[in-house]
This record gives structure tokens, sequence and C-alpha cells, in this order.
């Protein structure tokens, strides 16, 4: 069974940057959309971003739009967020999504593929 990685979360002050990256355990496996996801404490999962095969489309939370940035590694197992400008309110458990579908969706079921998570801490 293919296993998403994240890391790259930590702690960092509002107004301050962090990028986390996702891999895939198997070199061979080609998602054709890659997404990230976060949950905060007492809250349900939420949909942040996610980007197609090429890269080309791409969709964003209202949220996150033009603070953070998806982007694919050229292996195309890899996927990376860059969040600038974090606000307390980013602070969450943010999970690594794929799925072989070339729907770029916003739903958590129409990803087959889960990262364990990685927590993002931003302080006021």
């Amino acid at each position: 069974q293919v296993q998403l990685v994240e890391s790259g979360g930590g702690l960092v002050q509002a107004g301050g940057s962090l990028r986390l990256s996702c891999a895939a355990s198997e070199r061979s496996f080609r998602p054709l959309t890659m997404g990230w996801f976060r949950q905060a404490p007492g809250k349900e999962r939420e949909f942040v971003v996610a980007v197609s095969w090429g890269g080309g489309r791409t969709s964003y939370a209202d949220s996150v739009k033009g603070r953070f940035t998806i982007s694919r590694g050229s292996a195309k197992n890899t996927v990376y967020l860059q969040m600038n400008s974090l606000k307390p309110e980013d602070t969450a458990v943010y999970y690594c999504a794929a799925d072989k579908s070339a729907i770029v969706a916003h739903l958590g079921h129409q990803y087959e593929y889960w990262g364990q998570g990685t927590q993002v801490t931003v302080s006021s």
C-alpha cells in the first residue's frame, strides 16, 4: 500500500512562512491529483488546496488564496505547499492527499491516499 509522508510542519509566528512537503513511498506511484487538507482542534477536516498532474489546474480554499501556493515535484509523486503570511487560524494538522482521478476535488472522500499529518502551529 502506498504511503504519503508529510514533512515541514512546525511552530512559526504570525506573518511567517512554512513549506510543507509530501512524498509517496513508492517512486512508481503517479497520482493524477494531489492536495492538502487540514484539521484544527475541535473542528472538521477542511479542504485547503489541490493540484492536477501537470500543475495546470489548481483549486484553493478562499481562506488561503493569495497566501498559499501548491506545486508538484518533477517526479509527480511529490507535492509542496508554500504557506506565507501565516495566521493563528491556520493552526492545524495538515494532511497530504492523493488520488488516481483527474478530478481536482474538494471533498475528502474523493481521495484514496492519505498521509499521517504534520502539525502547523502559528503563534500570535
